[in-house]
Formats: C-alpha cells, sequence, structure tokens
C-alpha cells in the first residue's frame, strides 16, 4: 500500500505564481483615450458645451435600462463585479500551469497517487479548478467521470464571463442609439421653438452632444471592456483545459512524456514545454 504520508521531496511540485497584478494596459487605454479627447475639447476652449445633463441622462440612463431589459439586474451587477476583477487581476502564465502538470506527473509516476494527498494538493489550495480535479483523483474518481465534471465547470465559468462580456457589447450596441434618440428630440425640441430663438441653443445642444456621448460610451468604454473580458476569459479556459488534460493524463497512468506533447499541442509556439529536456 502506497504511504500516504506528507511529502518530503516538496521541492518537485511547483505551484503557478498567484500574484494581483493591475492591469496597465487596460487603465492606460482607457484614460489615455479619455484624457485625449479631453485635451482636444479644452484646446478648443468650449468644455462646456460638452457637458449636458439633459444629454447624458438619456444617452447613460437609457443605455443602462435598455440593457437590464435585454438582460436582467443580477447579470448587470455581476458584470461591474467582473470588470473589477479585470482591473485587478491574478497573475496566470499558460506555461506555468503546463510545467505544474508535468511537474505532477512525474511526480505521481515515481510516487504514486496517494502522495498527493496532503502537501502537493495544499499547495494548489487557491488554485480552485485544479484543487478540485486532483482531489477527485486521489479519491479515484473514474476517468470520464472527473472528465464530465471539469468540462462542465469549464463551460460554466466561461459562459459567466461571456454573458458579462455580453451585457457590455448590448451596451455597446445601445448607447450610440440612445445618442440618435437624444439627437431627435433636441431636433423636434428646436423645430417646435423656432418662434422662440432662446430655446434654440439648448435644443440643438442636446441634439448634438447625445451622439457624442454615445459613440464615447460605445467605442471607448463598452466595447473595449467587453474585448478584455473575452481574452481573459480565453486565457483562463487554456488554463483550464491544460489542467483537465493532465489530470486526464495521470488518472490513465500516462507517460509523462505523452503529456508533455498533449500539453504542447494546446500551448501557443512560444509557450512550449520542455520538462524532459
Amino acid at each position: 500500500m502506497l504511504d500516504a504520508s506528507p511529502l518530503t521531496e516538496q521541492a518537485e511540485i511547483t505551484a503557478a505564481p498567484r500574484r494581483t497584478l493591475f492591469d496597465g494596459a487596460l487603465v492606460f487605454g482607457l484614460a489615455g483615450a479619455l484624457a485625449l479627447i479631453a485635451g482636444a475639447i479644452f484646446i478648443g476652449g468650449s468644455a462646456e458645451a460638452f457637458i449636458n445633463i439633459p444629454g447624458l441622462l438619456i444617452v447613460m440612463g437609457g443605455t443602462f435600462a435598455v440593457t437590464t431589459v435585454s438582460f436582467t439586474f443580477r447579470d448587470v451587477a455581476r458584470t461591474f463585479g467582473v470588470l473589477g476583477g479585470t482591473v485587478f487581476y491574478r497573475e496566470r502564465d499558460p506555461q506555468d500551469a503546463a510545467y505544474s502538470m508535468m511537474e505532477l506527473a512525474d511526480y505521481v509516476r515515481k510516487h504514486g497517487v496517494l502522495r498527493l494527498a496532503d502537501s502537493a494538493v495544499a499547495k494548489f489550495a487557491k488554485e480552485t479548478f485544479l484543487h478540485k480535479a486532483l482531489g477527485m483523483l486521489i479519491e479515484g474518481v473514474p476517468e470520464k467521470d472527473i472528465n464530465d465534471i471539469l468540462s462542465e465547470g469549464m463551460a460554466t465559468a466561461s459562459a459567466r464571463v461571456q454573458r458579462s462580456a455580453s451585457v457590455l457589447r448590448k451596451a455597446g450596441e445601445i448607447a450610440p442609439a440612445m445618442g440618435l434618440i437624444g439627437t431627435l428630440i433636441g431636433l423636434v425640441q428646436m423645430l417646435g421653438n423656432l418662434d422662440n430663438p432662446g430655446a434654440i441653443g439648448p435644443a440643438m445642444a442636446v441634439a448634438l452632444i447625445t451622439t457624442f456621448y454615445g459613440v464615447l460610451l460605445a467605442n471607448v468604454v463598452f466595447n473595449p471592456l467587453a474585448s478584455k473580458l473575452e481574452r481573459n476569459a480565453a486565457e483562463e479556459h487554456l488554463i483550464q483545459y491544460l489542467y483537465t488534460v493532465g489530470v486526464l493524463s495521470i488518472s490513465r497512468k500516462d507517460n509523462p512524456r505523452r503529456l508533455e506533447m498533449l500539453l504542447n499541442s494546446a500551448l501557443p509556439p512560444e509557450s512550449k514545454v520542455r520538462f524532459f529536456e
């Protein structure tokens, strides 16, 4: 019977780093675009002309309301939470994940599955997906069941982030439309007050500024953030796939060299692992 005591060769298995990082690209890109637009406005010397409360209410309030019609309050609220996790995100590297799986496979080949029960699993306690997979592996869950459970988990996680991205995409579609609605409202008000010159200016301001607000929100905020969520979701899906391939390979008692080939088939060229060189 295999010894289930804690690991003595803890250095043989290295958990992938999980530092929390600040997404400078997201903040720099968003802040930089807004700063450039604001700079152009101030250089023109008419900054006050771009501040219109009725226009903001039409575009921002209307976009939020119509987006909520397409989804639910929970979906919209969850999107804000996901965005917070995008600005401050966990360091993720598919190559590190692949090396961790190679180390696990090589360790199990030498010492058996039960030796993972204590220290090795603890190393991955914060890596929820892998921790769950290793737990099923140690408990002797059949390979097919492990595959089904992990595949379902991957699909659920991907769908959750994809829905948040869909919320942002929908908001990006609606914002210009609300800007157009504001433009029509302003034009109607202007044409209805042609006999009152004092009312023409404010109505024209609403007509023009709402289109500006809608295009700005869609193309500087909503659509880029949706693309960022989709990019992060794709990377997370790749890492979970690597974990799934690794755990299933260990369950089948594959040779670690075969696992290396399986992992490399999913990794991009610049991230290939060379564990046995």
